[in-house]
């Protein structure tokens, strides 16, 4: 990347990986030195807040806990100081599939990013715990996220294959929110790092 005067920023650089750089000058008469010796750096593995930081807020899009649909409404805003690759963001739902051993389907109702771009997939927890056997996780096949700026609305919906209800009391990522409120109840990640919230224990 060419850069003017003696200094550099790379953005964008993903944690705990190696990079290496070299430099060459170029004169105003366009003439270029061999290339330097290589520089190789390891960025740090993360926490707090690297480059990105995220934060989760959730709507509840349905009033009953216990119909045949469970529809979590999401943003995901990026707290940090440079653009996120959207592609390394998920966030976690968290709920009970409530017996039986139908699967549970998840879709896309509406986002704002465009529904193409939203992967969703339901997984179930080895160990359940209070208030979840299960997460809906939710991540993005393309798209880059400006520092400050957020997804816009996420409205996702899951039912059981057999249309049977939910019973959402006491779900560990549900509250009752009628407009979107931090939800440190829905995790969210960058790459395999928790940038925000927290996982049910």
């Amino acid at each position: 990347s060419p850069a003017s005067g003696t200094t550099f920023t790379d953005t964008g650089l993903t944690a705990a990986t190696a990079y290496s750089y070299t430099v060459r000058a170029r004169d105003a008469a366009g003439n270029v030195s061999a290339a330097s010796g290589a520089l190789s750096v390891t960025t740090e593995t993360g926490g707090g807040d690297p480059t990105g930081g995220l934060k989760v807020a959730y709507k509840n899009n349905d009033s009953s806990a216990t119909d045949n649909a469970i529809r979590p409404g999401l943003r995901i805003h990026n707290t940090g100081s440079a653009a996120v690759d959207l592609t390394k963001v998920t966030a976690r739902y968290y709920f009970t599939r409530d017996g039986g051993s139908s699967t549970v389907n998840a879709w896309c109702d509406y986002a704002a990013v465009g529904c193409s771009n939203v992967k969703l997939r339901v997984v179930p927890l080895s160990t359940p715990v209070a208030g979840a056997d299960a997460y809906l996780e939710v991540g993005f096949s393309a798209g880059s996220l400006a520092a400050g700026r957020d997804t816009g609305d996420l409205q996702l919906r899951m039912a059981k294959s057999d249309w049977s209800a939910f019973n959402e009391v006491g779900d560990h990522s549900r509250t009752t929110a009628t407009s979107y409120t931090d939800a440190p109840a829905i995790p969210g990640y960058l790459g395999t790092t928790l940038a925000w919230g927290a996982p049910p224990a």
